[in-house]
């Protein structure tokens, strides 16, 4: 039996209207959603500055953080009040002070692991957070395709906490989310297959009953 996963709807905007948009498209289906804010320095990308972020009252935001230093948002992450803020494991600074911080307000922490960076190597921040996401696609876009080798990661940090929620950040779409499902994880971020969705609704319904299929995974 696997476990039981949830489907979260990626937001990435370099514009106000943009951004009010997709959360007007996803509103009627979800309430659970993660944003990324991405500064051009980390990720090639910028998005919408996050000041400029903001989400319905119901929801629990997922604030996923592509920036070279996390802490220079932390004042503007506690006014947000996210449920779950994810930082990069690779930026240049140590990620502790900001883990400890964010807890003492009461937001859940998460780190966020680029193709290139083994478990093994961040361990002290995985045995500190709540929520690690793989992430399995182009840093910073969206459209990029899923690189399904990240799912060896996924026994490595379960082995490490067992009892973390561990995410799918790249790629999810119809084509791969069953497989995806069986593999341990928890959450799948699914961006492009409903951002560019002429019925995102209709695609979510399908996504959640490609998981819930019975059979062999190929």
């Amino acid at each position: 039996m696997i476990r039981e996963v949830t489907i979260v709807p990626t937001i990435l905007s370099n514009n106000k209207i943009d951004y009010r948009t997709q959360i007007e498209r996803i509103n009627v289906f979800t309430r659970r959603v993660q944003i990324d804010v991405s500064d051009g320095i980390f990720a090639p990308t910028q998005t919408l500055d996050i000041t400029n972020v903001w989400w319905p009252r119901n929801w629990k935001a997922d604030l996923h953080l592509i920036v070279a230093k996390p802490s220079e948002y932390l004042d503007t992450i506690l006014k947000l009040n996210p449920s779950l803020c994810i930082m990069h494991a690779e930026v240049q600074e140590d990620l502790m002070p900001m883990i400890k911080s964010l807890k003492e307000h009461g937001i859940r922490t998460g780190i966020a692991l680029l193709p290139a960076t083994f478990p093994g190597d961040v361990q002290n921040y995985i045995e500190e957070v709540d929520h690690v996401l793989v992430f399995a696609g182009t840093i910073g876009m969206q459209g990029s395709q899923a690189d399904l080798m990240q799912t060896e990661k996924i026994p490595l940090i379960r082995a490490m906490k067992p009892e973390l929620e561990i995410g799918w950040d790249g790629g999810a779409n119809i084509t791969n989310i069953r497989a995806l499902a069986h593999a341990d994880l928890d959450v799948i971020n699914v961006g492009s297959a409903l951002s560019q969705s002429e019925n995102p609704a209709a695609t979510f319904e399908e996504l959640v009953a490609e998981i819930d299929k019975s059979g062999v995974v190929l």
